[in-house]
């Protein structure tokens, strides 16, 4: 069974920085397309980031562009999100995701939540003085 776990939310200070982790268990993320998602309170789950295991490609959603950075470290069979620069409006739960197995599984095929089978739990990340 597939199994990912988030880790390394919390609170933070705005203009902080936090590094989230997803560990897997169950398959190599080596070989899968691994998203990062987030929720606030309300409001949609929304794609934050993406990471290709075809090409290594990444790809952010414009709210985060030049503050977000993901990779991977496959010795340990995560994919990171280093967050910088944090401001307000970065809270929520943040998911990391993985396509089903099957064609373009490695891929950033698009940022749909639907678009993604294995889900972690998800971490809580705060920004607040």
């Amino acid at each position: 069974q597939v199994q990912l776990v988030e880790s390394g939310g919390g609170l933070v200070q705005p203009g902080g920085s936090l590094g989230l982790s997803c560990a897997a268990s169950g398959l190599s993320l080596d070989h899968y397309a691994v998203g990062w998602f987030r929720q606030a309170p309300g409001k949609e789950r929304e794609g934050i980031s993406c990471i290709s295991a075809f090409d290594g490609s990444t790809y952010y959603a414009d709210s985060v562009k030049g503050r977000f950075t993901i990779s991977r470290d496959n010795a340990k069979n995560t994919v990171n999100l280093q967050m910088n620069s944090l401001k307000p409006e970065d809270p929520g739960v943040y998911y990391c995701a993985t396509p089903p197995p099957g064609y373009l599984s490695d891929s950033c095929v698009d940022f749909r939540p639907e678009s993604f089978g294995s889900w972690g739990q998800g971490t809580q990340v705060t920004v607040s003085s």
